[in-house]
């Protein structure tokens, strides 16, 4: 707060007294002071919870408020093939990606966005119910470990699911990411 805010807020009596040089004025000028960090901060709010825009580690962290926490998690905490950008990116997107969780769509368009590369196809066989098969394109074998682990997560509850490099999967451009304007 600056000192003229300050100064609104204390009595009358207290307003007149509180000229520069005297002790309520220094007071005050403390006050103000000590309140400078806190209001910095809060000028730059916004920039924390921007995915493009906040630090790599708090980027991760946003990931629990879209719910994809589960896929960058290890139990040993080894970090995930996955790329700050492509993690900025399943941030921004993670609340159209909540809305076609489950789906084929959602987790072909999932694991492009968390890996950079298009072309991965669900299949649901008709011999086998309640079992996907997720084929991935040859360029993305490389991240396995993250492709099972985000299948698991966006994959319906009672399916089982098995993950297969496709050679004949063509590698797909992936469509612009809008950046978040500055």
């Amino acid at each position: 707060m600056q000192r003229a805010a300050i100064e609104r807020l204390l009595p009358a009596a207290y307003q007149r007294a509180s000229t520069t040089g005297s002790v309520l004025g220094a007071l005050i000028d403390v006050m103000a002071a000590l309140h400078e960090p806190d209001e910095q901060l809060l000028s730059e709010v916004d920039e924390l919870f921007a995915p493009y825009r906040t630090r790599d580690a708090f980027a991760a962290y946003l990931t629990r408020w879209v719910a994809l926490d589960q896929v960058i998690a290890t139990p040993s905490g080894a970090p995930l093939p996955l790329r700050p950008g492509d993690l900025r990116n399943l941030v921004a997107l993670g609340a159209h990606l909540a809305q076609w969780r489950g789906t084929p769509y959602g987790m072909c368009r999932a694991l492009q966005i968390a890996t950079g590369v298009g072309g991965f196809a669900v299949d649901e066989p008709a011999d086998r119910p309640f079992h996907l098969v997720v084929r991935v394109p040859p360029a993305a074998a490389d991240r396995l470990t993250l492709i099972n682990r985000l299948v698991a997560v966006e994959k319906p509850a009672a399916t089982t699911f098995e993950v297969v490099v496709d050679p004949s999967l063509p590698e797909i451009p992936l469509p612009a990411i809008p950046e978040e304007p500055s």
